[in-house]
């Protein structure tokens, strides 16, 4: 009788020791399996992460050399009480280019803004810049500074965005602004065609093909001259309001109006010229590579070039907590498993010392015998396996995906506390979109952006072959190490010490 039809017999005598067996192994194995089939839906979320997130490059004015010029500008002027002003050094448009071509761009937009005044139609007008403006200009003019007193006397009515395409607008492609009417800015666009908010559009009768006029004053001249603009297209924002954004009805999203960049800078008196840049990157991996390289394409005394990949950190941070969660499941529950069917064995072994003595005497090799122990827990894993591949995917999507939720609402909450009070973590239009902002003063000159974040909020947890491969080695390797360290006692024995024991 060889050892592997003992372990057969066996097995089925002891129909109790063998279930037990079943039940441990087959609760072992589920949440391996689980944990195998988490991080590699994890690992593949966070791959297609890196694909999708589209991490960004910004292209920019330096604040030390704004800062620079206008201590520069200060003290040449006779009052020299007079605060140092910031005058906005556009970028040139062969600059911004330099940088698109570079290998590695995804896509890129470019802005340039500037504002207007109301001509033949009405601007989305509120409480809080109709009203006390008087007073609140006297109140504060000793407590700001001169960006924010320039902001105020210049503000105007109209937000002018010229961009090379508002596709590129995370508003847009992100879907909180969309095209209701008409079409968006392309570099097909002709010269003073815009696209305008629904609610002034509805305000002021317009439809698309209507046209209007707006008066823009430049540095160059006090003079205000009107532009006759042509409505191609009307989109509704869905973007929340935030108190700031109604100071003044520049500020306010109703009032944004977009252009093609000629346009704009037609307005501010410039050409060929952006106030920011932003490039959307294929491989957000590469990303301080690409801008290591930029920045030896470019004036770094004037223009900074900065990595963005908040959205891609945002995404990635859930999912590599998910992921590590996972591998530490599946190396806790193996080594817990092979710990608990060791005692279980050695326990059996204990009750199976006579019949081990039996078998020494009759001549049977100790190898062979402890061939039959793992004979016997191998055939338990093999059911053990079936059970786990049938009932590992619920598992698996039922812990995945709580584990996801949990961690995406902790990275919210923690960015929420980073945001600070009364913020609730919450962006601002002209944060949420890649464009400076709407307002006057060095926030708009420097044109900072921020995307928005599409968390994924489930994961497509799948056995695969590949996690099955890896449950069946795991399994062997637990059922081994376990007949192993209880083996250890059989090594020592001797027939005549068992049986004269007994």
């Amino acid at each position: 009788m060889n050892f592997i039809k003992r372990a057969w017999l066996a097995t089925k005598a002891k129909k109790s020791r063998t279930a037990l067996l079943t039940l441990v192994t087959s609760s072992i194995l589920i949440f391996v399996l689980a944990g195998l089939t988490i991080k590699s839906a994890a690992d593949k979320a966070v791959d297609n992460a890196k694909k999708e997130a589209g991490a960004t490059v910004n292209l920019q004015v330096s604040r030390d050399y704004m800062m620079k010029k206008a201590q520069q500008s200060s003290s040449s002027q006779s009052n020299n009480n007079q605060p140092p002003k910031f005058e906005m050094t556009p970028i040139s448009l062969s600059t911004a280019q330099t940088v698109a071509k570079m290998v590695g761009v995804k896509s890129y937009l470019y802005t340039s803004t500037t504002t207007a005044s109301a001509g033949s139609i009405t601007p989305i007008s509120t409480s809080s810049s109709s009203s006390n403006s008087s007073d609140s200009n006297s109140k504060t003019n000793n407590s700001e500074g001169p960006s924010s007193q320039n902001s105020k006397m210049d503000s105007g009515d109209f937000t002018i965005t010229g961009v090379n395409t508002s596709a590129n607008v995370s508003d847009f492609s992100s879907g909180t602004n969309k095209i209701t009417k008409g079409k968006g800015i392309t570099s097909q666009t002709a010269d003073n065609d815009v696209v305008i908010e629904s609610d002034l559009a509805k305000a002021n009768n317009l439809a698309v093909g209507d046209r209007f006029t707006v008066k823009v004053t430049t540095d160059s001249s006090n003079t205000a001259k009107t532009y006759t603009l042509k409505v191609i297209g009307i989109y509704k924002s869905s973007s929340s309001v935030t108190s700031s954004q109604l100071q003044n009805n520049a500020s306010n999203p109703s009032n944004n109006l977009y252009v093609n960049l000629k346009t704009a800078n037609t307005m501010k008196g410039q050409t060929n010229t952006v106030d920011a840049a932003t490039y959307t990157l294929l491989n957000p991996a590469s990303m301080k590579s690409f801008v290591k390289k930029a920045k030896s394409k470019i004036n770094t005394q004037k223009f900074t070039i900065e990595s963005n990949d908040q959205v891609y950190q945002q995404m990635l941070t859930p999912l590599n907590k998910v992921a590590s969660f996972s591998k530490n499941i599946v190396l806790l529950v193996a080594l817990a498993g092979a710990v608990i069917l060791t005692l279980i064995i050695i326990l059996s072994i204990r009750e199976r010392r006579y019949e081990i003595g039996v078998l020494m005497s009759l001549g049977e090799n100790r190898l062979k015998i402890i061939g039959q122990f793992f004979a016997e827990l191998f055939m338990v894993t093999l059911v053990s396996l079936v059970i786990a591949i049938v009932a590992g995917n619920f598992v698996g999507n039922a812990v995945g995906n709580q584990l996801l939720s949990q961690q995406t609402t902790s990275s919210q909450q923690s960015r929420q506390m980073d945001a600070g009070p009364g913020q609730n973590g919450s962006k601002t239009n002209s944060q949420k979109s890649n464009q400076p902002p709407s307002r006057g003063g060095l926030g708009a000159m420097m044109g900072t952006s921020q995307a928005n974040v599409a968390q994924i909020n489930k994961l497509n947890v799948k056995q695969t072959p590949e996690s099955i491969a890896k449950l069946g080695a795991i399994a062997l390797l637990i059922a081994f190490l376990s007949i192993i360290l209880a083996s250890i006692g059989i090594i020592r024995m001797k027939p005549k010490d068992i049986l004269s024991s007994n």
